[in-house]
């Protein structure tokens, strides 16, 4: 293992942070109404942004001066603890701002303080990167603009990958830099749009951005501002879910943007490699022949009309289920009623329930998280639909999370190769995606994905249930974080945070987080002592 090379590669992830924190730092500068020096130096909403840029840039070069530009092997364990660790650290100092503004909000400063403030703006940060969209905030729309647009933007960089823009940028990372990519692009697999990766990452990102803008544009044309406009382009595109309204995209009670954000969420779900041969070579192949894309259309065309039915057919859940559902804050009874009423009135007709219905079941399916209404007050096989989807994902080389489409049809298939197996002892099945044959070795990651997946999933929910009192929030608090989603249901559901779970927690939900954008291999490589031996 090259610690050296390590070092320096960080070293320059910290200089590339520097860069993209002088955009909120900007947006933060115009909010100030008084521009005086230097006092304004020091208000809360930009003393964040100074401190983290700074010290991101004093550390990276501190750190490519400690490390060293020369590797030497293949780089494969070198590339997977670039990834992992650079993802930790910048997390780290990616938070300062939120940090600062927390602290400057404090009546009195305490350890205990110090504590919390620390903790929720890393938990704030690392649901950023990660595009889990979980948020500790209870609200938002008293944030100023500079720290609205952070949490937003690192929607955006991490749902690309802050790695592969750095590829993107900055070409040099030698023989690591497919391992790098490799550890951080979502999916199985990690196609090669062209021989060089540099080009490939400016390709991904060129698509990547051309789509955000296009529903930018869009979101302003349904009334959206533009600063509104861009901050929720970021989430959709990114598979986010940060808001800059308490009550996500209800809030604008608009049918045009439901619809807009419905078939972005659906867009930023699929391959991206589909939208590069769309845009770029006007070739429709992908489309037509792409199982994994075929079977990510089905499940959300049957998920919805199910939805809708259920929804037509029973209306909302019986106020007796909606009470016994965990809340932290639990509702008044006047809050109760109102609240009932209000949702009950959004799924009255069948298109309104359409309209809902593809909502949240795209939002969740692609792991983005937006919400447009309380599904946590819906039927019980409405909620239960909704929990097995955020296990599904998108696609491979998309933005979203999960466990991804492509991984469910392998394992699907491997499943019933073995019952047949089991009938017809001699039978050769080979596992066929789009009519080619994978290899047994990829059948066996991808099952081990699976695996390791669903035991990490057991072991945090053990966790989790120990540190949280609802059984069902805790379940799901695993499962939305995990799945890089956001909400979950009962005291996390569409309408609650995670600002009431324990320090505890929201540590082992970070680590939820990273483990689930970064798909679990990468990590358990990077962090495993057989890695670090010579």
């Amino acid at each position: 293992m090259n610690k050296s090379f390590i070092i320096f590669s960080v070293g320059k992830l910290l200089e590339i942070l520097a860069l993209t924190l002088l955009i909120p730092a900007g947006i933060a500068f115009f909010e100030i109404p008084s521009r005086t020096f230097p006092s304004i130096l020091f208000d809360y909403k930009l003393l964040g942004f100074i401190i983290a840029i700074v010290s991101s840039f004093i550390c990276g070069n501190l750190l490519k001066f400690i490390g060293s530009k020369e590797l030497t092997g293949t780089g494969i364990r070198e590339g997977f603890a670039i990834v992992t660790f650079g993802w930790i650290i910048l997390t780290l100092f990616g938070a300062i701002p939120i940090f600062v503004y927390f602290i400057s909000q404090a009546e009195t400063l305490t350890i205990s303080i110090g504590l919390h403030a620390f903790t929720d703006s890393y938990f704030e940060i690392m649901s950023g990167f990660t595009t889990t969209g979980a948020t500790i905030l209870t609200d938002v729309e008293i944030l100023p603009r500079g720290i609205l647009f952070w949490r937003s933007m690192t929607h955006w960089l991490g749902g690309m990958g802050i790695v592969t823009l750095a590829l993107a940028i900055l070409p040099a990372f030698g023989v690591a830099s497919y391992q790098m990519f490799r550890g951080e692009v979502p999916g199985p697999t990690s196609e090669r749009l062209k021989p060089r990766l540099a080009q490939t990452a400016k390709i991904l990102w060129g698509v990547y951005a051309l789509l955000t803008l296009a529903e930018a544009i869009l979101l302003k044309f349904g009334g959206m501002s533009i600063f509104d406009s861009w901050c929720h382009a970021f989430g959709t595109m990114a598979t986010g879910g940060f808001s800059t309204k308490n009550a996500s995209i209800a809030a604008y009670n608009s049918a045009y943007i439901d619809w807009v954000v419905i078939i972005f969420m659906f867009f930023a779900g699929m391959n991206f490699l589909i939208h590069y041969q769309i845009l770029f070579t006007r070739k429709w192949t992908l489309v037509r022949n792409n199982r994994e894309f075929h079977f990510y259309a089905t499940v959300l065309i049957i998920a919805v009309l199910l939805c809708t039915v259920v929804l037509q057919t029973n209306g909302i859940a019986p106020e007796e289920q909606i009470t016994q559902s965990f809340r932290s804050q639990p509702l008044s009874q006047n809050v109760l009623t109102e609240k009932i009423a209000t949702e009950g009135t959004k799924i009255r007709t069948p298109l309104n329930a359409l309209r809902y219905a593809a909502f949240q079941i795209v939002s969740i399916t692609t792991t983005t998280g937006y919400t447009t209404a309380d599904s946590d007050m819906w039927p019980n096989f409405i909620r239960f639909l909704l929990v097995v989807l955020m296990f599904f994902g998108g696609c491979a080389g998309s933005t979203g999370g999960g466990m991804k489409m492509i991984r469910i049809m392998v394992g699907v298939k491997t499943a019933w190769r073995e019952v047949k197996t089991l009938i017809q002892p001699r039978i050769i099945l080979p596992i066929k995606i789009e009519g080619k044959e994978l290899k047994e070795k990829q059948v066996a990651n991808i099952m081990g994905f699976i695996s390791l997946f669903l035991g990490c999933f057991v072991i945090f929910t053990a966790i989790m249930s120990f540190l949280i009192d609802d059984f069902t929030t805790a379940i799901t608090s695993v499962v939305a974080t995990m799945c890089n989603i956001g909400p979950g249901l009962s005291g996390i559901g569409a309408t609650e945070n995670y600002a009431w779970i324990p320090i505890s927690g929201k540590w082992v939900l970070c680590l939820c987080m990273l483990l689930g954008r970064l798909e679990i291999y990468t990590v358990l490589i990077a962090l495993s002592p057989i890695t670090w031996k010579k």
